[in-house]
């Protein structure tokens, strides 16, 4: 069986943009660049090439998706205002951190309520960047969540 010529075999963040992460945002990271790769579907509209390269950056308080061929030939690269993202994001992390403090100390019931918001703001997320990508980029949900994820770990400038 052939892989879609539509997905990424490389997504890479650069590392001006990030902000200095915790040991848990550092792993969740780590695993959302590894089940991406493992498995998306990702295509710029009207680029009939494939597969794809994506370098995530921040530029002047926009998210930069750098696309790229395989072999490095620039496709495009999308500017995103970050501003839509930074109140869904603020709370997501102040999920995430309510999260991480509960695994370690709550009963499993105030676990799954807390676990559940957080997937709620992911969700949130996901959507918002597949609606602001839908006329430029074609990806499905798990992709978007995956990339939603890496959002989240890149620093706003300014």
């Amino acid at each position: 069986m052939t892989a879609s010529p539509k997905r990424l075999v490389q997504v890479s963040l650069d590392d001006a943009s990030m902000a200095a992460a915790s040991r848990d945002a550092e792993h969740e990271r780590a695993v959302a660049i590894y089940d991406l790769l493992e498995e998306n579907a990702f295509a710029p509209l009207g680029h009939d090439g494939g597969p794809y390269c994506l370098m995530l950056q921040v530029v002047e308080n926009r998210l930069v998706f750098d696309i790229r061929t395989e072999g490095g030939e620039p496709v495009i690269a999308h500017h995103l205002s970050l501003s839509p993202f930074r109140r869904l994001v603020k709370d997501y992390f102040l999920v995430c951190e309510s999260y991480y403090q509960a695994i370690r100390t709550a009963s499993p019931s105030q676990i799954e309520a807390i676990d559940m918001g957080r997937r709620a703001l992911h969700n949130e997320g996901s959507e918002l960047l597949q609606e602001r990508l839908k006329d430029k980029v074609t990806m499905d949900f798990d992709t978007a969540r995956r990339l939603f994820t890496l959002l989240t770990v890149l620093h706003w400038k300014g």
